[in-house]
């Protein structure tokens, strides 16, 4: 089997744990697999080198951020690689350029535009473990570049895509993905298999395990996910296309995102157009608008209701109050302290009476919803940020997750 396998910082976060993953990555060669192995800088790193540079400029160039901050990631690749040889494994590390990793030009989130797979080939050929330094690549011009938040993730779905690999394992510090967050409800059981799908909304809707960015990818260039632990040796789960699970569960997890801010307006003159002029200054704005609630008055307005998450709430108020000063909303009012629970999985398709389930839930924990958002695979609910948890542990019993 080929096997890509990709480290985050807390499993590489010191020489200690970098032996740790030198151990495990030696372990996967010796069963007779070819491993590639995608690194992310070592805890904290990142975080320094940026200090760095805003020590000397508060704006700094971005081109000569992503120089900066793909160094992170070349340290982590050289060291495994220098590990690995001393344990009498050979093994080759690579920069994103010596792997062919060719992205566009936006500096510090760089998207990918395809790999060249010819070197990390070569090394495979040779009987070597190829180190790959996650997080980076050039432009066509032979820039640096570096791909942001996640990137690592992206950098190992991508190599995985372009070296059509059996499997890419995501190893962080949990061991899996679960019904819901287990802080939150104990009983939370970790899933065996989702897809890509399911994992997408709840990726979207709060769960932190993996970006959608790499779900996305995996998604289009079929490359089946595993998210496991570098601290153990548990299964973890597999991400994978919906015809590769037998059993599609009707529910399959519980996503709860408190990062949401709702906006409220009344009063808005009711033109042909005015939503598109509040929605496209918003999105000029950059502000990522969720849900949406329209309800017609009967006196020439109409009412808005949606939500944005809660560190762009500042931007949304700017764009609004220009609106409100030009006398074409009457009222805007704001609330942060809401959340938003969601109910996912592929069953639904196939299923009625899900969304009444999840409603009669709440109403008997007199948990009133503000909002509904629904999808074919998803129900989501904006309550009162007081009532969140109530809301998990109620919908996970009542859907039996724990079963």
């Amino acid at each position: 089997m080929l096997i890509v396998q990709k480290y985050g910082g807390t499993s590489v976060g010191d020489l200690e744990r970098i032996q740790n993953v030198a151990d495990r990555v030696a372990r996967t060669a010796k069963e007779g697999n070819d491993v590639v192995v995608v690194v992310s800088a070592m805890s904290g790193e990142t975080n320094k080198l940026l200090g760095y540079a805003e020590h000397f400029s508060a704006d700094p160039v971005r081109e000569e951020v992503d120089m900066l901050l793909s160094s992170g990631e070349r340290v982590t690749a050289a060291l495994l690689s220098i590990a690995l040889n001393e344990m009498g494994i050979k093994a080759e590390s690579m920069s994103g350029r010596r792997a062919g990793i060719v992205t566009d030009t936006v500096h510090t989130r760089a998207r990918i535009e395809h790999i060249d797979p010819a070197p990390m080939r070569r090394a495979l050929d040779a009987g070597k473990v190829v180190v790959v330094a996650g997080f980076q690549g050039v432009d066509a011009e032979g820039r640096v570049t570096t791909l942001g938040r996640g990137g690592s993730d992206l950098s190992a779905v991508a190599i995985a895509g372009a070296l059509g690999a059996d499997l890419c394992e995501i190893y962080t510090d949990v061991d899996g993905i679960y019904t819901t967050d287990p802080r939150i409800e104990p009983k939370a059981k970790k899933l065996e298999r989702i897809s890509y799908d399911e994992m997408l909304e709840l990726a979207s809707l709060g769960a932190k395990v993996l970006q959608n960015r790499s779900v996305e990818l995996a998604k289009k260039l079929d490359v089946n996910l595993v998210t496991r632990s570098s601290f153990s040796d548990a299964p973890g789960t597999l991400i994978t296309k919906e015809e590769n699970i037998m059993e599609k569960p009707l529910v399959s997890g519980i996503a709860l995102d408190r990062n949401q801010a709702r906006v409220s307006l009344s009063g808005v003159v009711d033109r042909p157009g005015i939503a598109s002029d509040i929605f496209g200054a918003l999105a000029e704005n950059n502000v990522n608008i969720d849900m949406i609630i329209q309800t017609l008055g009967h006196d020439g307005t109409t009412d808005l209701d949606f939500t944005v998450p809660t560190n762009e709430l500042v931007d949304a108020k700017k764009v609004v109050d220009a609106f409100v000063a030009n006398n074409e909303i009457k009222e805007a009012s704001y609330d942060e302290n809401i959340s938003k629970v969601s109910i996912v999985g592929v069953g639904m398709k196939s299923h009625t009476g899900v969304a009444a389930k999840a409603f009669a839930t709440m109403a008997a924990e007199n948990i009133n919803i503000m909002m509904i958002s629904t999808s074919e695979i998803k129900v989501s609910m904006v309550i009162d940020e007081k009532y969140a948890e109530l809301a998990v542990r109620a919908l996970h019993d009542a859907y039996e997750l724990d079963k």
